[in-house]
């Protein structure tokens, strides 16, 4: 059987040290849209090492490593078909601020295994560590087609839950650029799926699709933008589900719900700083791609921040 549940579990972690510098954050940065307009004093704070601040989502990519995805192939009892494997989801919690340079310890395993019947659903956990203690911990959930039925736990449901009632607050447009995959790619996914259309057919897509994790981190960024007034620092936790793909080239239509109680902004389809810096809650999300019908592209997203 390509996937052995029981084998994985056991496996002992991954342990791989990593470390980052300025540059490394600032191509994550313009990998995920960063720098537009470039001269945007806004801008300047992800893209000009003098002024810069990391977003949290940097930490998916800490290190150039491989990413989640990947990782969790490579744990003993797993051999399957790349081709097979799609993201399913990601949730980040910040220990501490992520620092612009930084050496720490990644420990990674796998913490559930899902049998869906039609396909399996691994859990990967990264715990990063540095000399002051904890940093962050992610997990991905990973899901792998064509890989179930060996009688597992199917785990918690799938299925995306709907977005909050009521108009958004607030609600910003993201453009993706046509090469915006390649450039992501440089951080550490080189997953052939998001830059060789042969591969993208053979994994079922017309065309190279956009890293789940980029979409990811520019939706993080739209939120920081928004509703933290560019305070990278105050965000606790970030979670979502990846609900469909994005082509480069296509617009993310980034809708938010700040919490329950909180004032709201008579701003709706503008980009720009709320001032909001005392509020504390979490910011319910939803993302598509409007240029197929608002395409659902990120479900269940949270943003948790103080």
């Amino acid at each position: 059987m390509p996937i052995d549940a029981a084998g994985v579990l056991a496996a002992a972690p991954r342990v791989r040290e990593i470390a980052w510098d300025h540059k490394d954050v600032q191509l994550y940065h313009l990998g995920i849209g960063a720098g537009r307009p470039a001269t945007d004093p806004r801008e300047l704070r992800y893209t000009l090492e003098s002024r810069l601040h990391v977003l949290p989502s940097f930490a998916t990519v800490a290190g150039g490593g491989p990413p989640g995805v990947i990782r969790a192939l490579s744990v003993p009892g797993v051999d399957v078909d790349l081709a097979h494997v799609l993201h399913g989801g990601q949730r980040l919690r910040l220990h501490r601020p992520v620092p612009v340079r930084g050496r720490a310890s990644a420990a990674s395993r796998v913490v559930a295994a899902y049998d869906k019947g039609t396909a399996a659903v691994l859990v990967l956990r990264t715990e990063v560590t540095d000399a002051d203690g904890p940093l962050w911990t992610d997990e991905a959930e990973v899901f792998v087609r064509g890989e179930g039925g060996w009688g597992g736990e199917r785990g918690p449901s799938g299925r995306p839950a709907p977005p909050p009632a009521g108009s958004p607050d607030h609600v910003v447009e993201r453009a993706v650029r046509e090469d915006q995959a390649l450039l992501y790619r440089l951080s550490g996914d080189r997953n052939p799926l998001h830059a060789d259309p042969e591969f993208a057919a053979r994994a079922g897509f017309e065309r190279p699709v956009l890293h789940g994790l980029c979409t990811y981190g520019a939706t993080l960024k739209a939120v920081v933008d928004t509703l933290l007034d560019g305070d990278v620092t105050r965000v606790r936790e970030y979670r979502t589900r990846f609900a469909g793909v994005v082509y480069p080239g296509e617009t993310l239509r980034v809708r938010m719900w700040r919490p329950a109680g909180a004032a709201r902004s008579s701003e709706t389809g503008e980009t720009g700083e709320s001032g909001e810096t005392g509020e504390t809650g979490e910011a319910r999300v939803a993302v598509s791609a409007v240029e197929r019908d608002d395409a659902p592209v990120l479900a269940d997203t949270v943003v948790r921040y103080g």
